[in-house]
Order: structure tokens, then sequence, then C-alpha cells
């Protein structure tokens, strides 16, 4: 293991990825210091100091000060390309990560899934399937456990399935044994300086891998497909629109084609997942699964009892004969539009929220058409924005506007103007910070507020 004995390091973000490195390095007899831009009280350093770590937060933050340090670690909120940190290496400062330190690190072998929605879904979904069949199998990353502190426990015959992000893929130096990429549309435009920035990022997952190694790709769209060529290791794929070499639906049933031999396993009918896009959720975890060594029988016992993810197309109760599904994870409109999709009972969505700066063009063209679609409520900054690209693409539905009213008060509206054996749906298409903590708080009110119906079935 690389020595930090001596060194300066800084570790730029304490949240749950910095909190895990300052863990790991706390006994590396290093010098370290924690920058991070808020203020003292909202942070929890409790027992830190006492290690002698110091911390730079507040009017304290100061990111000129990177140049002293030997190594700096980014943790995934920080841009990569900050002058500070640009400058910083300029002066020949080391730039790492957590997860560049765990790729190094770590004995077993990685699975990578990354793309801009349905990580977490596929993630979990290939972490359920290995289990299932008696692997030593963990999740780890955004959607797991911190996954420094793993290391003690893995072994060369463990596994590890990590959600990766693109803030996380932008400078990353090595690549997991299998790498799957899900579809990649226009997401955290408020981090990246552009769409080309974010999409090369994602690229990164597949450069550094080698011919042993395997990559999993979503052949319905252009860009994942895209990624084929740069990759060294073999190649398999997964569609829920035609046949590949990999996983597939076809007639609506699931479809296993690794070794030129279909093995049907299964209908889609089947499955507790709601909506069509988890098709492509599912192959890609079944491929996945199959060529970690999984079997057919774990894999079907396994796929065919998920039942999802709390935030994602969460089903969250009837009440007078109205279903209220919480999809607050849903931020960006592609993801937004495939909730709606998901369902064919009229559809009253709530929609709004803080700005990523994404095109909610997309949003509105991609809602015009949707029979099932009645009454969208909208919320928070990007309402009137939301708003016009509805209004300009002669979406023929009831608008209502309820600016940062409570949680409560937009889910009883949702209701009084809901039909019987209709559908309540939170899918916001936006980032959640102008008036939640983050998606999970969102949710949280959502679900909260649907309780407080009162008779909830």
């Amino acid at each position: 293991m690389k020595s930090f004995k001596g060194k300066k390091i800084a570790i730029l973000g304490f949240g749950i990825e910095g909190r895990d490195l300052l863990n790991f390095l706390k006994n590396q007899e290093a010098e370290i210091a924690v920058f991070d831009n808020k203020e003292r009280a909202e942070i929890d350093f409790e027992g830190f100091e006492d290690n002698g770590t110091s911390l730079y937060c507040g009017k304290d933050y100061d990111l000129k000060k990177l140049k002293s340090f030997d190594v700096i670690f980014r943790s995934p909120g920080a841009y990569r390309y900050l002058p500070e940190i640009v400058d910083a290496e300029n002066a020949g400062v080391e730039i790492s990560s957590a997860i560049n330190l765990f790729f190094d690190l770590c004995p077993s072998k990685i699975v990578g899934v990354t793309g801009t929605k349905g990580k977490g879904t596929t993630s979990s979904l290939i972490y359920e399937v290995l289990k299932e069949d008696g692997k030593d199998v963990f999740l780890a990353g955004n959607i797991g456990k911190p996954y420094l502190e793993l290391l003690p426990k893995l072994k060369e015959e463990s596994i590890v399935i990590l959600e990766i992000s693109s803030f996380q893929l932008i400078d990353i130096g090595k690549n997991p044994h299998v790498a799957v990429i899900l579809n990649i549309t226009e997401d955290h435009l408020d981090w990246h300086k552009d769409k080309k920035e974010y999409i090369d990022s994602k690229k990164n997952i597949v450069l550094y891998q080698k011919e042993k190694d395997y990559v999993v790709i979503n052949a319905d769209y252009e860009v994942p497909m895209s990624f084929s060529k740069l990759a060294k290791s073999q190649k398999y794929y997964f569609s829920r629109r035609k046949e590949v070499k990999g996983c597939f639906v076809k007639n609506n049933q699931i479809i296993l084609n690794i070794d030129n031999e279909e093995k049907l396993v299964g209908s889609t009918n089947d499955l507790l997942l709601k909506g069509e896009h988890n098709f492509e959720n599912v192959t890609a975890a079944i491929c996945t699964s199959y060529l970690l060594g999984a079997q057919t029988s774990s894999i079907k016992k396994a796929v065919f009892s998920f039942k999802g993810l709390e935030h994602r197309l969460e089903f969250v109760g009837e009440f007078d004969d109205i279903g209220y599904y919480n999809d607050s994870f849903a931020t960006s409109p592609q993801s937004t539009i495939a909730a709606v999709k998901a369902f064919k009972e009229p559809t009253t969505i709530i929609l709004g929220g803080s700005d990523k700066g994404l095109d909610y063009s997309v949003l509105a063209k991609g809602l015009l058409g949707l029979k099932n679609l009645r009454n969208v409520i909208l919320i928070g900054q990007m309402a009137e924005e939301i708003k016009k690209e509805l209004l300009k693409t002669g979406l023929n539905v009831n608008i209502v506007e309820m600016g940062r009213n409570s949680m409560n008060k937009i889910v009883q509206k949702a209701k009084e103007i809901t039909l019987e054996g209709g559908i309540v749906l939170l899918s916001p298409a936006a980032a959640s910070f102008d008036m939640f903590e983050n998606y999970k708080d969102r949710g949280n009110k959502f679900k909260e507020a649907v309780h407080s119906l009162r008779n909830l079935k």
C-alpha cells in the first residue's frame, strides 16, 4: 500500500466520502486538513480535531491554501477543474479521490455501474442476484456503504458493486472488471462545463479496461453504444427493443444470450418493478450477474422478487381510490417522462424544484401526447420555466401553480383534482434544494403528506 506517512493531505469536501477518507487516513501518520464551504455549526467534526486534523470552513475556507499540500483528495461535489485545484496541480500537488484510492487498494473484482438514471436500481439488482447466488458481494458507493471502510472485509474472491457518477469518473485512473453503461442523457450541467464534458467523464469507465474485463452496454441508445469502440474489454449488450449478444426483451419475454444459446429468464409481466424503462435496468443486471457466474435459478428468484428502491417509483399507498407514487429521485426530464409512461391511469404529476441547467423543452415534448396525463402541479424555482415550455408545446392539461407551498398543501391539491382510479405522482424533473434538504427529504415529506390524508388503505 502506498504510504502517506509525513505527507500533507487535503480532503476537499466533508460529506460521506470525505468522512470515509478521513477515517481511513487518520492513522497514516499524515498531516491532514479538511476543507468544506459549510459553516462550522453545520459540520459534525467531533473526535477528529483530537487527532490533529485541521478544519477550514466558513470564512476560513480558502482554497488558495491547497498549493501547500502534497496530495489533494477531491470529494465528488468538488469540481475537478476548479481554478484553485488546477493551480495546485500545476504547482506539483497530486490530485486524487477516494474512489481512485479504493481502486488502488481493492483486492476484489469491482463492478462499476454508470449512466444518467437507473444506476442505483441496477446496482442493487446485481447485488441481490449475486447475494442470492451465494457470492461474497458488497454494495458500495452512492447507493451502499462507503467503500474505503469495506477494505478490511474484502477478499480476492469478493465482488464489490459500485454505483459511479460522472463526478467520480472525471479523473479516475483505473477501471472496474465489469463496466455497466446505462443510457446517458443530459444531467448535472450545474456542475459540468457542458454536455460533452459530462459524457467524456462517463467514457473514462472503460478507457483503462483490459482484454479479460467486460463491458455491458445499453444497445438502445447512441451515446452508450459509442463507448463500445473505446473499450478493449469483452463486449456484451442489453436491450428492451432488439436482440443482442447479452440480454434482451422480445415479445414481453426476457432472454439471456451469452453463449449463442437463448435462455428464457421469464416474462416482463411478472416483474414487480413498474415502467418499461426498468426493462433496461433488469436486462443490464441479468447480463452482468451471469457474466459473474450467477446461476439462472438465482437470477430468476432475485429479479422477480425485486420491488425497487425508495424514492424511485415507490408505491406509497392508496386513499379514496387514488394511488400515490414517490419518484423524488427523478431529477431530470428523461426520468420523469419514463415515470409518467409507466402508468395508464389518469395521472396528476408534481413537477418542479431547483435549477440544474437542464433543457425543459425536452420534458414538454416528452409529455406531449401522453393520454394518461391530466394534471400538472408546478412547484419551486423552475415552475415558471417548466410552465413556459409546456404551454409552448400546446400540452392540453390542467396546470396548477403551487409555488413553495408546504408538501401537505401540494398533496391535498393533488387529491382534489385527481380522478377516482387515478394516480398522483411526485416526479419533479428538477433538483430539490430550493425547498428541501435533498431528494430524500422531498420524498419523505411527500410520503408523510400522503399518510396524513387519513384512512390510508
